[in-house]
């Protein structure tokens, strides 16, 4: 009977010890896998990162390609991109810039839909992880304690068992001796019963424990552990699932910039079949053509007959006119035609002469021009102070009117400085236009607004083919320089150049100001110089001026802002004499 407990006993609980330790094993293997696949995904993301950084620096370099090549600003490389091979060249620059920035939109998109996303996932991943190892850990120790303590009551009742075994043959010894006392054996006898007492109340106990055991190990087994697994397993799915979908963005990120990409490489294509070789070449010519009529044929001279040598009138050494003294160097004429004449050397004259017509004439519109914009840049700045000057006059807190003289003063002799200089060029320029064989006039003088000068200069051609200029005090050019201050004091109103719309409400109270309600569509007639305000109309007769910042502004690049004033050439505002006064500032 003792015997089939105790085998009994093995054989269910060595099942048991087997159990518990397959289990075990079960959880160190699943915490290793999962901890790879948490290892795998911060791979992928330390390596998307890099390809973020990659990305950036491919884009930053591209950035400075770019740009190193761009041409430098006033430099001879700017005169360089009117052609069209060098325009596609431009292009090319320009759109590898935006190449670039594709390559900029991969990178943020990489690390904001990829990086930063599966970071914050790793983090929730692992404390997942972690909860879930914790359940199968107490589920664990559950099971151990359970395991213990059936243990315990096991050898308490095996203990049990034996001492009782021991007595009852004591207690049967006792009672075969002859020799043993009645009393003795009655005490054997009881001691026999208590053990037998205890071992049954172990049994009771360890039957007990037994049963409770059975029924935790089922839960362990059959509910408890198969729950974590699966919890486990969908951790581990979802993991793999995430994985996939980053993948997946990876290749569209790159996906959504192809087509801006191709777009960036069609407009270099564009560019390059633009290329206009016929083009370029007639920006060649016209850019070094001279102007000079081809020189004729030259005469035969017959040294056989006793009479002077003589040269061709048609010859371009003397084409100048017939009363002219033939240049003689060391002894020696030289009948030099001017396409092989070597250029005097030294510094370039103020008027150009030393340049063919053509040549010369461009040169002396481009100095026109660049004089023309001068002026107008400090016209602008003389309008702009005295309207401040206005400003300070009604409202003196805002600072001093009479600090502004001295700027006004500086101003409007530099504009008197600028004007005769271009006087100057501009009677150069006269008589240059009027010496080519076909007149060219550009907008700004022509045959009424530039009337020619005859008496400015004396042009003479020099012995090398040069043009030099012959000035004395009688010839000297001498504009007077004429006061437009009053020249649009009865002007029509200034015309539109553009419209705008206002942001804010605006309530003009101040002098000179207009008022305007958010959303309203007025007309632009002056832009704002300098000052903050904006000159705007809302109907022939209301006109006034609101803060830029009040308004969007949207201008008509077409209009035309100057007129020019065709007895001297010069460029003049159309500003009023007198401007309303700008609104007090610090009211806003």
């Amino acid at each position: 009977m003792r015997g089939l407990r105790r085998l009994a006993w093995r054989g269910k609980f060595g099942g048991i010890t087997f159990r518990k330790r397959h289990s075990r094993d079960q959880f160190d293997n699943l915490e290793k896998h999962t901890q790879w696949g948490i290892d795998i995904l911060e791979k992928y993301i330390k390596f998307v990162k890099e390809r973020t950084e990659i990305e950036l620096s491919y884009a930053k370099q591209l950035r400075n390609l770019s740009k190193k090549y761009q041409p430098k600003k006033n430099s001879k490389e700017e005169e360089e991109y009117r052609y069209t091979a060098c325009q596609a060249f431009l292009s090319t620059l320009n759109e590898m810039n935006d190449y670039a920035g594709q390559h900029e939109v991969i990178s943020e998109n990489l690390s904001s839909k990829i990086t930063a996303g599966l970071a914050r996932y790793v983090q929730e991943l692992k404390q997942e992880r972690k909860s879930r190892f914790q359940d199968g850990r107490k589920a664990q120790q559950h099971i151990e304690t359970c395991w213990k303590q059936l243990e315990s009551s096991k050898r308490r009742f095996e203990r049990d068992c034996k001492e009782a075994e021991r007595a009852q043959q004591h207690f049967e010894k006792m009672d075969a001796d002859i020799n043993v006392t009645k009393a003795d054996v009655e005490k054997a006898r009881q001691q026999a019963q208590l053990r037998h007492q205890m071992a049954e109340d172990s049994k009771a106990d360890y039957s007990s424990i037994l049963q409770k055991f059975n029924h935790e190990q089922r839960e362990y087994y059959y509910t408890h552990i198969p729950t974590i697994f699966q919890q486990i397993q969908e951790m581990e799915e979802r993991r793999i699932v995430r994985l996939g979908e980053s993948m997946k963005t990876y290749a569209e990120v790159d996906q959504q910039v192809t087509p801006i990409i191709g777009k960036c490489l069609d407009g270099i294509i564009k560019a390059a079949e633009a290329i206009d070789q016929k083009n370029d070449s007639q920006l060649v010519i016209e850019a070094y053509k001279s102007g000079f009529e081809p020189p004729g044929d030259i005469e035969f001279e017959d040294y056989t007959q006793p009479m002077k040598r003589t040269v061709s009138e048609n010859s371009l050494s003397n084409s100048r006119g017939e009363g002219k003294a033939e240049p003689k160097f060391g002894g020696k004429a030289k009948g030099k035609l001017w396409p092989f004449i070597k250029k005097n050397k030294g510094s370039t004259p103020e008027d150009f002469s030393n340049l063919p017509p053509e040549q010369r004439r461009k040169k002396l519109q481009q100095k026109v021009d660049e004089l023309n914009k001068d002026i107008q840049k400090e016209v602008d700045q003389r309008d702009a102070i005295t309207k401040m000057k206005d400003v300070y006059l009604k409202n003196p807190q805002m600072g001093d009117p009479a600090s502004l003289d001295h700027k006004l003063i500086e101003v409007s002799q530099n504009i008197e400085k600028l004007r005769l200089e271009a006087q100057k060029f501009e009677a150069w320029l006269a008589e240059v236009e009027g010496r080519l064989p076909a007149r060219r006039q550009s907008g700004l003088y022509d045959a009424q607004s530039t009337p020619p000068v005859n008496n400015c200069a004396q042009a003479r051609e020099s012995p090398d083919g040069s043009y030099t200029e012959e000035q004395s005090q009688e010839s000297e050019v001498k504009v007077p320089a004429m006061d437009f201050d009053d020249e649009f004091d009865d002007e029509e109103p200034l015309p539109a150049i553009g419209t705008c719309r206002a942001l804010y409400t605006f309530d003009g109270q101040n002098e000179g100001t207009i008022s305007v309600v958010e959303g309203e569509t007025l007309y632009v007639i002056e832009e704002d110089k300098g000052d903050g305000w904006t000159r705007i109309r809302r109907s022939e007769d209301e006109e006034g001026y609101v803060p830029t910042s009040y308004v969007e502004v949207y201008l008509d690049r077409n209009a035309k802002v100057c007129v020019t004033a065709g007895e001297a050439g010069r460029t003049v505002s159309r500003v009023p004499r007198a401007l309303p006064a700008a609104p007090d500032l610090s009211l806003l």
